[in-house]
């Protein structure tokens, strides 16, 4: 038995574009590549009309099934797995994967997970604090000029894909934990460990940023999640009972 890439499980995700026609290309480049699900958080300036403009007629049934949202954080919540794009690398941006890399590893995730490709806004990309929400970074190398046409990047990540949707030898992929989970974990892990003084209250973040980029590169699995929340809890039980101890001792 083979596997295809499931291509209903992949949504391209466009952060603050500014330029509508980018919009429509965009739209364009998925329906080459068979791609249909696409994402706009936080538009800068949406105008339906040149968007259409540039998606052309046959691809009209992507703009027509847009999906918009305000809050980034909101719009992961339920995918399962989430890459960003960027031109740059550096410690806060760790490149992890090329095109062609990253669809072959997108055939056995896609069988049972939802994946957020994201490209940042046109001007500057992503922000390294959007990145803290991604399993995998992919870069487009190029040979001189790193920045590349928002469209021509979706194009390029989108041909990577459509290749990988070919028959292939399977690979067993469970569920992973999805965005909602894994930052409820994040929310709890910071908060046990800010009780027991393991990092500093005063900025919490800068600590929990290696922790994240620690565990989004296995990624977890849902059942890890509930494990990491469980340990969690007994921590912070066994803190109130020693809380409680040393104030009967006063």
């Amino acid at each position: 038995m083979t596997h295809r890439i499931n291509l209903d499980n992949i949504s391209i995700f466009l952060v603050q574009p500014q330029i509508p026609e980018n919009i429509g290309a965009v739209a364009r480049a998925m329906n080459n590549m068979g791609l249909s699900r696409l994402v706009i958080v936080s538009p800068k300036n949406y105008d339906h009309q040149r968007v259409l403009k540039m998606a052309t007629r046959g691809s009209v049934n992507v703009v027509d099934a847009l999906e918009f949202h305000e809050d980034l954080k909101e719009a992961l919540g339920p995918y399962g797995y989430v890459v960003g794009t960027t031109a740059r690398s550096g410690s806060h941006r760790p490149v992890q994967s090329q095109p062609h890399s990253l669809a072959e590893d997108l055939i056995a995730i896609s069988q049972n997970n939802r994946i957020a490709i994201m490209f940042g806004p046109e001007d500057r990309g992503l922000s390294n604090s959007q990145l803290n929400y991604c399993h995998n970074i992919v870069n487009i190398p190029t040979a001189h000029f790193s920045s590349i046409n928002l469209a021509q990047a979706v194009m390029i990540i989108c041909y990577e894909i459509f290749l990988a949707a070919r028959d292939t030898k399977p690979k067993p992929s469970p569920r992973l934990a999805n965005e909602f989970e894994l930052e409820g974990m994040y929310e709890h892990l910071k908060d046990v460990l800010m009780k027991i003084g393991f990092i500093n209250p005063q900025n919490p973040e800068h600590w929990m940023f290696n922790l994240r980029r620690f565990m989004s590169r296995l990624p977890l699995r849902a059942r890890e999640v509930l494990v990491i929340r469980g340990i969690c809890r007994q921590i912070d039980w066994y803190s109130d009972q020693l809380e409680k101890i040393r104030k009967k001792s006063d």
